[in-house]
């Protein structure tokens, strides 16, 4: 599929799921997300304000942990439907005291119960990549595999925010 023409397919999709999530019950857990293109990949992204800098300087993937769904122009082609959550550079997270490995093996170590859950998930990619995986689309279930995927990871996101808590520096 030629670029344009992928992305052009792919994004109004993302951004109908979007649309369509319960964004009074993402709100609850303070979560935000937003459908786009970035990095050659169309992506329905999700995160907390609590876990981004909020500097005029902070670049839309650094210094962050955040979940994302994602399509590029091969996944597409093998029919790919991608997930991951990201921890990006989280020893610059302001108002926090992050180690990446160490914070890495602790949500690993409590995600381990919910990994049945996940289609092809991995958690042996480095600090950087707290967990990642896929599960195959076709035309007439992309957006329900999104919107499943979304919801699952409303029952996850909690240790994210537990595993910053602990790390919060006391004296802000």
């Amino acid at each position: 599929m030629e670029k344009l023409n992928w992305i052009t397919t792919f994004l109004p999709r993302f951004q109908k799921c979007a649309a369509q999530l319960d964004r009074d019950l993402f709100a609850q857990q303070h979560l935000e997300y937003k459908a786009g293109n970035w990095l050659r990949s169309v992506v329905l992204k999700f995160q907390s304000p609590s876990w981004i800098n909020n500097s005029l300087k902070a670049k839309p993937f650094n210094e962050s942990v955040f979940f994302g769904i994602w399509v590029n122009e091969e996944s597409v082609q093998q029919g790919k439907l991608h997930y991951n959550i990201h921890a990006l550079k989280l020893r610059e997270l302001t108002g926090y005291k992050v180690k990446s490995k160490e914070f890495a093996d602790k949500f690993r170590a409590r995600f381990k119960r919910f990994e049945k859950q996940w289609p092809n998930v991995r958690t042996d990619l480095g600090p950087l990549t707290l967990m990642q995986g896929w599960v195959h689309f076709d035309e007439n279930n992309l957006e329900a595999l999104i919107k499943t995927l979304s919801n699952q990871f409303l029952e996850i996101a909690f240790i994210i925010d537990d595993l910053l808590m602990e790390r919060r520096k006391m004296n802000l």
